[in-house]
């Protein structure tokens, strides 16, 4: 037993006033937090073992309570030792998106409730006791770097030449203004098929939202239709995101037409996926957690594909198909 873990039990003994029957752990999120499943009686919640050194849980708390009170399904908090890092939560199950996401018709239904819920954040403000941060342009280029910094020089082991690296700083900056250019509103940034529940009333529960922050108003549809865990066929992901852009402006999120939206879409999401490549790299290179590798080569694919429609990233693109890729498949194979 852990240290950190025997003081959690420690904890949740004070602040039940019981022994719990049971403290398992359920799966956590790709961070140095970790959840346990507490079961007293009847009852199961949920506790979290976010190390204050490590992953600050201020944000979480003011998030999840300003979000609940506006009706949004975010863990009810039960009980918290900030100085700690322990949170007791609601428990709202584990029936994932991706465990339920086995064909169209299920996944209308549930996009849809997903999709109408991202329309009731993105208009929320920060919470009065804690300001999000802005997703700015020093923060959207420190993403993407994670790309060649983790997953092409130090898990591909690529040597890039100044003219790569000339190309991938143009990419950049095309991103960066194409998301710079869109509306700004609240952004989960992370709101995929592992962080959306199927619950038994005002479906989807929704988790792992410490990171908000204010930015482009494509970039959940993006993490949630361009998931990078599951694949979705292209004429399902614009029926998908057409229904999105007309209900987000109903709502007066945007002004833009189809065109323009798509190219917004298409544009964040070769962001996000440079730097969800990066992460995975590094946790396996840094973190020892090599079970994201194999979800690379989808987001690659996502990253090349979208590229091809961008005549300015046509080079990047092409790139991608021939140097990246490939290394990336080679990679996969050796280590089994």
């Amino acid at each position: 037993m852990d240290q950190r873990y025997g003081a959690l039990l420690d904890w949740l003994e004070t602040s039940l006033q019981a022994t719990p029957d049971a403290v398992t752990p359920v799966a956590g999120d790709a961070s140095f937090r970790r959840y346990f499943r507490v079961k007293l009686g009847n009852e199961t919640h949920i506790a979290m073992d976010a190390p204050p050194e490590k992953e600050g849980s201020d944000a979480f708390l003011a998030l999840a309570c300003h979000w609940h009170r506006y009706g949004l399904h975010v863990p009810a908090v039960l009980e918290t030792d900030l100085a700690q890092g322990f949170l007791l939560l609601e428990d709202l199950g584990d029936d994932l998106y991706l465990h339920r996401l086995s064909d169209e018709a299920t996944a209308d239904l549930l996009y849809g409730d997903a999709l109408e819920a991202l329309i009731h954040i993105q208009p929320r403000s920060s919470p009065p006791e804690y300001t999000q941060p802005d997703y700015d342009a020093e923060l959207l280029e420190r993403e993407m770097q994670l790309f060649p910094d983790w997953l092409l020089e130090k898990k591909l082991g690529l040597h890039l030449s100044n003219q790569e690296k000339a190309m991938l700083q143009t990419t950049f900056r095309t991103l960066i203004e194409s998301a710079l250019a869109q509306p700004r509103v609240t952004v989960h940034r992370d709101y995929h098929s592992r962080n959306l529940l199927v619950t038994e009333s005002n479906s989807p529960g929704i988790i792992d939202f410490q990171d908000a922050v204010t930015g482009p108003i494509t970039y959940d549809p993006v993490s949630l239709l361009k998931d990078c865990y599951i694949r979705w066929p292209e004429e399902a992901v614009e029926r998908w995101l057409e229904q999105f852009r007309e209900e987000s402006a109903r709502a007066g999120l945007h002004h833009a037409d189809s065109a323009t939206f798509r190219q917004w879409f298409e544009l964040m999401g070769i962001q996000r996926h440079l730097k969800a490549a990066g992460i995975f790299a590094r946790l396996d290179v840094r973190d020892g957690k090599p079970g994201y590798l194999a979800d690379i080569p989808r987001v690659l694919d996502y990253m090349m594909t979208a590229a091809y429609r961008q005549p300015a990233l046509a080079h990047f693109a092409g790139w991608l198909e021939e140097r990246v890729i490939p290394a990336m498949m080679t990679e996969l194979e050796a280590t089994g």
